[in-house]
């Protein structure tokens, strides 16, 4: 039999494709790390992550290394890994680099582009042999996509508020994920010329730019969620007309596959409130 040698360059990481490479024991250092490992049939190979890796139920059952404020080198270590997959905004720089001066081989899951998704989903089927399964999600991811941007091409533009946090109050520009969730959806991101990716706002800057719908997302934490009043400012033209949004900052802050879960939800709840403003 013979065996064929494989060389991809796949999200501009270059590497030779062959059983002696395929990863058997991962630390995965995000949530939407895990979930796409896991929607390749991969997920038995994790052996450590972050806090908030949730998904799928059995991702609760992997050994935790740290989260957003560092990991644990002595806890990774102590895994023996023979891969991490890393994060670029959700990971430290140095923690990464003492790994790759220890030896240890890290890569990057570094999606900024929806359409992308099924480019990861390929290379961590390449990583951990399970190429075919992955193959199989990202032509329905692919597909599925096509079809959400194509269903709301040329609907009604509606100017929209999407706040990202309440306190401080925080929001996004053109030049991040959310703001192309929003691009599939048809709606015009009142935020998008800001010159920050995720800009500190205040709701008189909300007043100025008078969306005529406010999206909130539920986020998961651990902490008491504040909110905003909305109610205090009914010259909002969203708030004058109760649109108000709420979608799972799970599903669309990731970039999992189940992204298009939520972009879906937050579409259909975009062509709710064209409807209103249609009949009024």
């Amino acid at each position: 039999m013979f065996y064929i040698r494989l060389c991809l360059v796949i999200i501009g990481l270059s590497f030779s494709c062959g059983h002696a490479n395929e990863a058997k024991r991962i630390v995965a250092l995000a949530p939407h790390i895990v979930e796409n490992l896991f929607a390749i049939g991969a997920g038995e190979h994790i052996v450590g992550t972050v806090e908030y890796a949730d998904y799928p139920a059995a991702a609760n059952d992997i050994v935790r290394v740290g989260g957003h404020n560092g990991i644990m080198l002595e806890k990774v270590l102590a895994l023996k890994p023979d891969l991490v997959i890393a994060w670029h905004l959700g990971n430290k720089k140095d923690d990464l680099d003492k790994l790759e001066k220890l030896g240890i081989r890290v890569i990057f899951s570094d999606t900024k582009d929806i359409s992308k998704v099924a480019d990861e989903l390929r290379l961590f089927g390449t990583l951990t042999g399970k190429s075919v399964r992955a193959e199989q999600l990202a032509q329905q991811f692919t597909t599925r996509f096509n079809s959400i941007k194509k269903r709301y091409q040329g609907a009604q533009r509606l100017k929209v508020f999407y706040q990202l946090w309440p306190e401080p109050m925080m929001t996004i520009n053109r030049n991040t994920w959310i703001h192309q969730l929003l691009e599939l959806c048809s709606v015009d991101n009142v935020f998008a010329d800001s010159s920050m990716e995720y800009p500190q706002i205040s709701v008189e800057n909300v007043l100025k730019r008078k969306p005529e719908v406010i999206v909130l997302p539920n986020e998961k934490s651990k902490k008491v969620m504040p909110t905003t009043n909305w109610q205090a400012w009914p010259e909002i033209p969203a708030v004058q007309s109760q649109q108000f949004i709420e979608v799972n900052a799970d599903l669309l802050h990731r970039y999992s596959t189940r992204v298009l879960d939520g972009v879906t939800d937050m579409c259909d709840k975009m062509q709710l409130a064209r409807a209103h403003y249609d009949k009024n």
